[in-house]
């Protein structure tokens, strides 16, 4: 991976959520279950949203849900190949604002990334802001706690939710291992703010990874042999598993199915490496 280079509370009601059901790790398993066989192979012959001239749907629009814009680092642009399509056959228009080698808002040179961060934010008016805590968001509790909370801030200015999501967890490196500490800490700030905050959610995306690093999950590989990224089949089981919470989150939307987006093509992307 690439090393990266006075704030106030978001007071906007939460317009669109609903109460939050508890599903098993089973229902994911089972709804990737023909994806696992074709992971890493593009199906020419495949419907793509986006090929097709996509719109964004009536259903999604009227749930608040679209669009949605996914923040986060490398980690997160692994997963954001799946989810644009997932999205993408959902009738959800879909942000990829994820950057490598940074992303985050909180951590070393975080500033940088807010000198462009409220621009990027009003392509979200409207809909939703998920941040995938980076690998990056470094920093005090105090410190982490005061940039999700101007992110919170930020994002309820374009009038949009906005959703934390747990990175995966890593089997840090020789960068990594001193920062692990404050990446835990990142986490349980990061769901703070969204205890706190109307408009603000917090989804621990444990039920995809586990609480520790796994490259293999049901003897499918999910993550990079760098320890740190994911591959296509850990994108995957992460996409259905997010259109999944948002559906629970978004009365009236409705997710597509996985074999409408899983075998589209976006495997073969060269964002995935070490799978």
């Amino acid at each position: 991976m690439t090393n990266p280079t006075n704030n106030s509370d978001a007071t906007s009601p939460s317009r669109h959520r609903v109460a939050q059901p508890v599903r098993a790790v089973a229902a994911l398993t089972t709804a990737l279950a023909a994806f696992a066989l074709t992971a890493c192979g593009t199906n020419p012959n495949a419907s793509s949203a986006e090929s097709q001239g996509w719109t964004e749907s009536s259903q999604a629009a009227e749930a608040g849900l679209s669009p949605v814009l996914f923040l986060g680092d490398s980690v997160a642009a692994g997963q954001a190949a799946a989810l644009r399509q997932g999205l993408a056959e959902s009738g959800v228009k879909f942000v990829d604002a994820t950057s490598v080698g940074g992303g985050n808002v909180v951590g070393p040179n975080a500033e940088k990334q807010w000198d462009t961060l409220p621009d990027q934010l009003e392509d979200a008016d409207g809909g939703v802001v998920m941040y995938q805590v980076t690998t990056y968001d470094w920093g005090s509790p105090d410190e982490q706690r005061d940039a999700y909370r101007r992110l919170a801030e930020a994002t309820s200015r374009n009038d949009a939710d906005l959703i934390f999501i747990s990175m995966p967890p890593l089997a840090p490196d020789d960068f990594y291992a001193p920062h692990m500490d404050e990446l835990a800490a990142a986490n349980e700030q990061a769901k703070s703010v969204a205890d706190d905050l109307d408009g603000v959610e917090y989804l621990d995306a444990s039920a995809v990874w586990g609480d520790d690093f796994s490259r293999k999950h049901d003897g499918a590989i999910d993550r990079s042999d760098d320890g740190i990224h994911t591959c296509p089949q850990g994108a995957a089981r992460f996409t259905s598993w997010a259109l999944d919470e948002l559906a629970a989150l978004y009365s009236g939307f409705t997710p597509a199915e996985p074999d409408a987006w899983a075998n589209t093509g976006w495997a073969d992307s060269d964002v995935f490496h070490g799978c």
